[in-house]
C-alpha cells in the first residue's frame, strides 16, 4: 500500500528506498495537519494552525495494539477461513491438474484474438465518441462519464496484454508478445518490466518479504525482513481516525499507487530495494532486474516512448486539453481498476500475510481471493477478479477458462478455495479502513494478521 510510506519511509536496502515516497509524505503530512486546523478551529475560529505531525520515526504511539490476534475481532466475508487454513490443506499443482479439466490448460489462439479484438473495439468506440463531446465547461460531466466508461473498457485492454505476460494468449510465443507489447504500450504499461515485477509477485505471493505488490507495513518490524513503520502508521491512523484514514487510502492508492510502483517499487516487500519499470539501474535497486532483464526494461521503454511521441503528435495538432481528456482521463480510470482489484485480490482483515518458514507457492496461491463483480464487469474485464485464485494457482489457463478451472477448485478444495461475497464496493472501504499494519501472530511463528486499533 501507499500506506506502506509513513515517514520516514521504511528502508529497503538501499538509500535510494527514501524515493518512493516524498509524494505520498507530503500528501499524508498536509492533509494531517490540515485536519488538526479544521478540528481545533471547529466552534472557536483558526486563529492559528497547530503544528504539522511529527514524523514516525521520533512519534510514541499512543493507540492500544491487541497483543493476541487468535481471535481477530474484525472479519471479512470469508469469516476467518483463511486463518484456519493449514499448509496439510493446501493441494499440490498434481492435485490440481488432477481435478481441472486438460481442456482448460489449452489455449486458442482464435478464441484469444477475438477476445483482444472484442476490448479494443469497444476502447476505440468509446474515444471515438469522446471525439463528439466539445470542450466547454458545461461539458464536465460529460468528460467525467465518458473518462469512467472509456476507462473501465479499456481495462480489458489492460487484462488482455497480462494474459500475453503469463503465456497464456496463445501457444505462439512472438503473436504474444507483439499483441502483448502493443497493447500494455497503449497503456503506458512497460511491458517487459511488468511482465517481470509481475512474474514475481505471482512467486512470493503475500510473501512477507519477498512479495512484491501490497506488503503492509509491520508492527516492530525487522529491517530487511520486514517492512517497517506498523506502529508509526497505526499511530496516525489513530490520530486521525479510521474513516478519514480510510479515505485517505482510497485517494493515495487508486490516484498515486500505479505511478509509485511504477517508479519507486511503492508496496513492495524489503527484498528488491526501491526498483523502477523504466531504469534498471542506478540511482534505482537493480535487484529486481537479474540477467537479460536490463535489456528487457530498456525495450519496454522504447514502446513508452513511441505512444508517448503519438500523444505529443496529437496534442500538436488537437491542442493538449483535447488530449488530456481524451486519453489522460480515461486512463487514470484504469489505472484505478488494476490497483483496485490487485489490492482486493490478496488483501483483507482476515487475510494472512506468510514468513519464509510458513510459505509455498501454493501456499500463497491459495490466499488470493475471488470477489463478485458481476456480469457487466467480468464481460469487460474477463473474470479477472471472479477467477483469480486459479490464476494463480496456474496462470497459463486462458480467462475463459477461467470459469470452469475455478468451479473443480472449489468444489475439490473448499476450505483452502476463497471467495467473498461481500459487494465489492464494501470490501474495499473495509480494507482501506482497517488493513493498516499487521503483526506476528506468535513470535515462533511465521504468520502475520492485520493489527487491531
Amino acid at each position: 500500500h501507499l500506506s506502506n510510506l509513513p515517514p520516514p519511509i521504511a528502508m529497503r536496502g538501499t538509500p535510494w528506498a527514501t524515493l518512493r515516497g516524498p509524494l505520498t509524505n507530503l500528501l499524508l503530512l498536509h492533509t494531517a495537519t490540515a485536519l488538526q486546523v479544521l478540528r481545533a478551529g471547529a466552534g472557536a475560529g483558526l486563529a492559528r494552525a497547530p503544528a504539522a505531525p511529527r514524523m514516525v520515526a521520533s512519534m510514541t504511539p499512543e493507540v492500544t495494539v491487541r497483543e493476541s490476534f487468535a481471535q481477530p475481532k474484525l472479519l471479512s466475508g470469508l469469516r476467518g477461513q483463511a486463518l484456519e487454513v493449514t499448509m496439510e490443506d493446501i493441494p499440490s499443482k498434481i492435485q490440481i491438474k488432477d481435478v481441472v479439466p486438460a481442456r482448460c490448460f489449452k489455449r486458442d489462439t482464435a478464441k484469444s484474438l477475438f477476445y483482444a479484438a472484442q476490448s479494443t473495439v469497444l476502447t476505440l468506440a468509446c474515444g471515438a465518441l469522446g471525439c463528439a463531446i466539445p470542450m466547454k465547461l458545461l461539458a464536465l460531466p460529460l468528460w467525467a462519464a465518458y473518462a469512467a466508461v472509456t476507462g473501465t473498457v479499456a481495462t480489458g485492454c489492460w487484462v488482455v496484454a497480462h494474459e500475453c505476460g503469463h503465456g497464456a494468449f496463445c501457444d505462439n510465443r512472438r503473436l504474444q508478445t507483439a499483441i502483448g507489447y502493443v497493447l500494455h504500450s497503449a497503456l503506458l504499461v512497460p511491458y517487459f518490466s511488468w511482465q517481470r515485477s509481475h512474474a514475481v509477485h505471482h512467486a512470493h505471493t503475500n510473501h512477507i518479504t519477498e512479495g512484491e505488490t501490497h506488503v503492509p507495513l509491520v508492527v516492530n518490524g525487522r529491517q530487511g525482513l520486514e517492512n517497517v513503520g506498523g506502529e508509526g502508521e497505526l499511530h496516525r491512523a489513530g490520530e486521525l481516525g479510521r474513516d478519514v484514514y480510510g479515505a485517505m487510502q482510497l485517494l493515495l492508492h487508486l490516484l498515486v499507487g500505479w505511478p509509485a510502483y511504477l517508479l519507486f517499487g511503492a508496496t513492495g516487500g524489503p527484498k528488491y530495494g526501491a526498483s523502477n519499470h523504466f531504469i534498471p539501474a542506478r540511482p534505482f535497486s537493480a535487484a529486481l532486474w537479474p540477467a537479460n532483464w536490463p535489456k528487457k526494461v530498456w525495450l519496454s521503454d522504447a514502446g513508452i516512448v513511441v505512444v508517448l511521441g503519438v500523444l505529443s503528435s496529437l496534442a500538436f495538432k488537437l491542442g493538449v486539453a483535447r488530449v488530456l481528456a481524451l486519453y489522460a482521463l480515461p486512463l487514470m480510470v484504469t489505472n484505478m481498476w488494476l490497483v483496485g482489484y490487485t489490492w482486493l485480490q490478496h488483501t483483507d482483515v482476515d487475510v494472512p500475510h506468510l514468513a519464509k518458514a510458513d510459505f509455498s507457492f501454493m501456499r500463497g496461491a491459495f490466499l488470493s481471493i475471488d470477489r463478485p463483480y458481476g456480469p457487466l464487469f467480468d464481460f469487460l474485464h474477463h473474470r479477472i477478479g471472479s477467477t483469480h485464485v486459479a490464476h494463480h494457482i496456474d496462470c497459463a489457463i486462458p480467462h475463459y477458462h477461467a470459469k470452469e478451472a475455478t468451479n473443480a477448485i472449489k468444489t475439490a478444495f473448499p476450505k483452502a478455495y476463497l471467495y467473498d461475497p461481500t459487494p465489492v464496493h464494501q470490501a474495499l472501504w473495509r480494507v482501506a479502513r482497517n488493513c493498516i499494519a499487521v503483526k506476528r501472530e506468535k513470535p515462533d511463528e511465521g504468520r502475520y494478521i492485520w493489527a487491531v486499533l
